[in-house]
């Protein structure tokens, strides 16, 4: 296999809570969420839903799909896409599992849906707290 090494060791498979997940941070762009149902297969997919955002990898993991936390969309692991009448998907990442340890590509890691932001609470380009001064005019 050509792209033997591009894997890169995440986890053990026993470090995700089973219909849980785990966030595997990005040094750009959003988080990606490791999921572990009951069967101990493990599935990677961006961690936005498609519809509002929401963080999946707070949702609960049931067969090979998983509900948004923020309004229950069904998505699946296996194609990243949201069940009907709901629609739209999110990036998947391959994830292979060997010896216990759960594998990402480290190129899928660092090129895929990068060009999109995080979902964040509050102003859009909040000041460094140290230094935020609401009385000096730009």
């Amino acid at each position: 296999m050509s792209n033997m090494s591009n894997w890169k060791v995440i986890c053990r498979v026993d470090e995700i809570p089973v219909l849980g997940s785990r966030r595997v941070a990005r040094p750009v762009g959003v988080d990606v969420a490791v999921f572990r149902n009951a069967e101990d297969e493990v599935f990677a997919v961006l961690d936005r839903c498609p519809h509002k955002g929401g963080p999946l990898s707070q949702g609960i993991v049931f067969g090979k799909s998983v509900a948004c936390p923020l309004h229950n969309w069904t998505i699946s692991l296996t194609d990243g896409c949201a069940r009907a009448p709901d629609e739209g998907c999110v990036q998947t990442f391959a994830c292979k599992v060997e010896a216990g340890r759960v594998h990402l590509d480290s190129i899928e890691l660092a090129t895929l849906a990068i060009d999109l932001l995080p979902p964040r609470a509050g102003p859009a380009n909040p000041l460094p707290p140290a230094r935020a001064n609401p009385l000096r005019s730009g």
